[in-house]
């Protein structure tokens, strides 16, 4: 039998082997994030309105949330390349990546297409309440500047969520590198595309970095030679599109290399097979659920109960959850990486070992989240005024510079609860663990984030904006504490997805 195939040499190190899986997992699972960073930068120059920045993190997470329901059920692919591989079967692999992609398609054409179409009446559905005409019309200028980015995220979501599956595959297969380099290009290509297809010939000149403003002269007078106009909220979408198209196209390449092609038949199984397909689903569906649940909570704690206090603290919550995500998402990229490392130590029928690199795991990214929080703190200011139009009156300059510095030191206070449950998540699944803990962060996040957010709205209304934020720590501190009852629990070591035969 082939069980203990492991092909790394003994003498390297559990944290070598973590890093150099994490590494370029972690520049991976930040590219979006980073293309959404771009884009808030970017619009934040279209003009000195506080609107821009709110309406493209509103717009960017409601569409988000039906891309991560698909996400959060591919992301088990890695668990089975990652468990074939440990087994000594990694010829079974690729059938679950070309299962992701069928379910991709599918997925987009059933559901992100009517969901596109529906855009702007969800942004009615889950619009706060307004106080008074002005702040009402205000909030609807928004959302159809929102509604207007998401479409076109959905629409080419299908770039995305078939980019994510197969990236799934790379990393069960412990070769994150071809990711990487995927998505470092569609980075690249989304920074291009981003002045010329959001201003044309229009860009800001004087936005105070003299880099900043170099190129953007540079790009307006490639936008004027090609007679591209200003594209706003619009043409942010579609750059980032684009990118996606990049990071789908060069590792399906890489898959279907002519290396692969023999060493792993990676183009025999590409007609749709419900064996694989229903495997992704039945281990899928409880991440898939949760991470969509999240969304739904974060979208209606940001939109609705942040955005109710006015566009001010929509925009101050807006750059602060953008820092926010840039420390999470390279932490959800270490959770990935020890779903890898737990999966193939499952395969190969070494529980003990699989512990050994979730708790090795758990520290690193318990460290760099600590990192993060202690940034936060210490240069909040200067993090928020980053967002913030040159050309903004001094009294809303002054407004989101108090809101967002309260908003990242509340964002510091979870960050070491957030490395725990992330990383404890990431283990569980690559055991095939998915059911439970799924259940426990809808419980959580329903009864925490949007009950307590709501309940912070109304009961405490002194606080402002920032009672909801209070609950959204709550929710990540007591979601650490879940994930350590069920990892400490040890019934996922007696868990596996290989099959016999």
């Amino acid at each position: 039998m082939g069980a203990a195939v492991i092909t790394e040499s003994p003498r390297r190190s559990p944290l070598k082997e973590m890093l150099a899986i994490a590494a370029p997992t972690v520049a991976t699972m930040a590219s979006y994030t980073l293309m959404q960073f771009v884009d808030k930068l970017m619009v934040s120059r279209i003009g000195p309105e506080s609107i821009y920045v709110g309406a493209q993190g509103n717009g960017g997470l409601c569409a988000f949330v039906p891309i991560s329901i698909a996400m959060g059920c591919l992301t088990v692919i890695n668990t089975f390349v990652a468990q074939n591989l440990g087994a000594g079967k990694p010829e079974r692999a690729p059938a679950y990546a070309w299962a992701g992609l069928w379910l991709a398609a599918l997925w987009w054409v059933a559901v992100m297409l009517p969901y596109g179409f529906l855009l702007p009446q969800v942004f009615e559905w889950i619009r706060s309440p307004a106080t008074d005409a002005a702040m009402l019309a205000e909030l609807r200028e928004r959302d159809v500047l929102a509604a207007a980015y998401a479409r076109v995220l959905v629409y080419g979501a299908i770039f995305t969520i078939a980019a994510r599956g197969i990236a799934q595959y790379f990393y069960g297969m412990h070769k994150p590198t071809v990711v990487l380099v995927a998505v470092v290009a569609g980075n690249i290509v989304n920074f291009v595309l981003n002045p010329l297809l959001i201003f044309g010939t229009s860009a800001p000149l004087a936005t105070g970095y003299a880099v900043v403003d170099w190129w953007f002269g540079v790009t307006a007078h490639v936008a004027g030679m090609l007679g591209l106009g200003a594209g706003g909220l619009r043409g942010a979408a579609i750059a980032t599109v684009v990118g996606t198209c990049v990071e789908l196209a060069i590792p399906m390449a890489v898959f279907l290399s002519p290396t692969n092609r023999r060493t792993y038949g990676t183009a025999k199984s590409w007609r749709p097979r419900w064996g694989p397909m229903r495997d992704l689903l039945k281990i899928g569906w409880p991440g898939a659920l949760m991470f969509g649940n999240e969304m739904v909570c974060w979208a209606i704690f940001m939109v609705a109960q942040v955005g109710h206090f006015g566009t001010l603290h929509s925009t101050a919550g807006w750059i602060a959850h953008q820092w926010m995500s840039m420390s999470f998402m390279p932490t959800y990229g270490i959770s990935i990486a020890i779903t890898a490392m737990v999966g193939r130590s499952i395969g190969a029928g070494r529980p003990d070992e699989a512990a050994a690199r979730a708790w090795l795991g758990l520290r690193v990214a318990v460290a760099y989240m600590c990192a993060c929080g202690l940034v936060f703190v210490l240069f909040r200011r200067g993090l928020v005024d980053l967002f913030i139009d040159g050309q903004a009156s001094a009294a809303d300059r002054a407004e989101l510079l108090r809101l967002g510095s309260r908003f990242l030191i509340a964002t510091a206070a979870f960050q070491f609860f957030d490395g725990i449950a992330m990383s404890l998540s990431g283990a569980l699944r690559g055991a095939g663990d998915t059911h439970w803990p799924g259940v426990a962060t809808i419980v959580l996040s329903w009864t925490v984030i949007v009950g307590g957010g709501w309940a912070m709205v109304y009961l405490a209304p002194g606080l402002e904006s920032v009672g909801p934020w209070t609950a959204a720590a709550a929710y990540i501190m007591l979601l650490s504490v879940a994930m350590v009852v069920r990892f400490r629990g040890g019934k996922w070591r007696g868990m596996s997805v290989v099959r016999a035969g």
